[in-house]
């Protein structure tokens, strides 16, 4: 009996020490896991488990290191691939590099020219960027004389390719090229003459089609009016385009000048990435003198004029759903188009940082469907917040 029971007492006491060193390695997986959830937010929002306040909504060193990721991740990956093409014969159908050698990964056009546009911006802000030589290796590869003849000749594929990105995709090319124009460096301006045939045939079609369109398209996502005509605003003043600056400047007022009212409580639409209230206001203040731009917002957007303008960030549910991710978006991109107008209104630069905040940190989430475009999009918010005037 007492063999018994000292084996009992043996095995208790075994017992008592596995579930110990369970629970002391249970502890330290948990602490090594926190650690490494707690680095990754560090790297976009810059603090451990801290929201970020109204001063720290900026763009540190360690930050472009971590956005620069997104768009590396994707830029060499011809598939998944979203193509945009109308097939008018069999010899139309080919694989994404065939068709768009410079740009052809980050699932589709757009997103790959504008994750080119994220990655010229970082290298220019910090040149001690982590992965600097690896961008310019791509950018020297995929930005070739002959890859962007090729792209400028799908435009006349067939029939139905002429309008390919109209003018979404138009806009973000000509938005890369401007950060290349404005960038004093050699690799950059070699990249901006390279891109040059692609820049004038967008300004041609620009000029072409404006004339044309009898309505503004007033949607939240790619072929919304006033965001092309933002973008392509910029570069035309910048690069000295004055055709495509005039016909800009006079559609916008064609499109916009008797507009009141603009009903942005409707805002936003399920699969929106874009505010076609702010979004007009941010071709408006463009075009406008300063006088007629403030008579104009404060008949167009009630509250705008003193930052009372009642709008919460856009809620994302999935953002493992392609469309419904689109909401991160609408958070940066409402952001951009405030941040211009806080200069002497708080109340707006609190309104768009904390639409930034909302998403910043998600977007490093580890799901393609959003990594592959949310970089351009927060980055160019920050942008717009470092350069008001």
């Amino acid at each position: 009996c007492i063999l018994v029971a000292m084996d009992v007492k043996i095995r208790m006491i075994f017992l008592i020490l596995a579930l110990a060193v369970l629970y002391v390695l249970s502890k330290a997986l948990l602490n090594v896991t926190e650690d490494i959830t707690a680095q990754v937010v560090e790297g976009v929002s810059g603090k451990k488990d801290t929201p970020i306040s109204t001063s720290e909504v900026n763009l540190t060193l360690a930050q472009a290191n971590a956005l620069a990721k997104l768009p590396l991740k994707c830029i060499k990956s011809p598939l998944p691939y979203k193509s945009g093409i109308v097939i008018a014969d069999s010899s139309d159908l080919a694989m994404p590099q065939e068709h768009h050698p410079a740009f052809y990964g980050c699932f589709d056009w757009h997103s790959a020219v504008h994750g080119h546009w994220s990655l010229v911006y970082l290298m220019k802000r910090f040149p001690d960027l982590a992965d600097r030589e690896e961008i310019i290796s791509i950018f020297n590869n995929n930005l070739t004389p002959e890859h962007i003849a090729t792209e400028i000749e799908y435009f006349d594929l067939n029939a139905y390719t002429s309008s390919f990105e109209r003018t979404y995709g138009w806009a973000w090319l000509l938005k890369l090229s401007e950060e290349l124009y404005t960038w004093n460096n050699p690799d950059a301006k070699r990249w901006f003459e390279i891109l040059q045939p692609l820049n004038k045939a967008i300004s041609s079609k620009y000029q072409d089609y404006l004339p044309k369109l009898v309505y503004p398209i007033r949607v939240g996502t790619h072929t919304n009016t006033a965001f092309g005509l933002g973008f392509a605003h910029d570069y035309a003043v910048t690069t000295g385009d004055a055709g495509l600056q005039n016909i800009i400047e006079s559609r916008s007022k064609d499109f916009y000048m008797t507009d009141k009212g603009c009903p942005i409580s409707w805002e936003p639409s399920g699969y929106d990435f874009l505010s076609p209230c702010l979004e007009e206001i941010d071709i408006m203040r463009r075009v406008l003198s300063l006088e007629e731009f403030e008579k104009w917002k404060t008949e167009f957007l009630k509250g705008i004029e003193n930052g009372t303008v009642d709008i919460q960030p856009a809620d994302v549910k999935d953002r493992s759903d392609g469309h419904l991710v689109h909401l991160d978006g609408v958070n940066f991109s409402r952001a951009w188009c405030l941040y211009p107008l806080s200069v002497n209104t708080p109340e707006l630069e609190k309104i768009a940082d904390d639409h930034y905040r909302y998403s910043i940190d998600k977007i490093v989430d580890g799901d393609y469907n959003g990594e592959h475009w949310l970089a351009s999009f927060a980055l160019y918010a920050l942008k717009t917040r470092s350069e008001r005037n």
